[in-house]
């Protein structure tokens, strides 16, 4: 067994593979419209989806804003310099709601941005994850 992809309900489909694509550096593997089911489908990630997980971002026509609950955590992403890719996400447009530095009970350096529809991602330093 493998982990294939995680699912997210979007609300603009194109502003959200934009975040993903420009902000986070992902590539669009494959876009599909299912006319009969009124949603589109669109995967994004690092690699190819027959070695990657990937994130399956899921457009339901008409329907704009999701309740995110109190059940989702968030998507943890490593990248080489927490402190640059902030930056770089900044300025991109992207939010970034915890600003990066240590952990508050642990070592590793780590931040928080949000997608467009308030999908938590965190970004986490390679030398340690605690």
């Amino acid at each position: 067994m493998r982990l294939l992809h995680t699912m997210l309900r979007v609300g603009d489909l194109d502003k959200s593979i934009a975040f993903y694509t420009e902000a986070l550096g992902m590539t669009l593997l494959r876009r599909k419209d299912y006319p009969e089911g009124q949603f589109t489908l669109a995967f994004v990630g690092y690699g190819n989806e027959a070695e990657n997980s990937v994130i399956e971002l899921t457009y339901n026509w008409g329907v704009d804003k999701y309740d995110l609950g109190n059940g989702y955590g968030h998507i943890a992403l490593e990248v080489e310099d927490v402190y640059k890719a902030c930056e770089d996400i900044r300025a991109r447009g992207g939010k970034v709601t915890r600003e990066p530095g240590p952990m508050k009970h642990g070592s590793s350096i780590l931040a928080f941005v949000e997608d467009p529809d308030g999908y938590k991602i965190e970004l986490l330093s390679p030398e340690r994850k605690d």
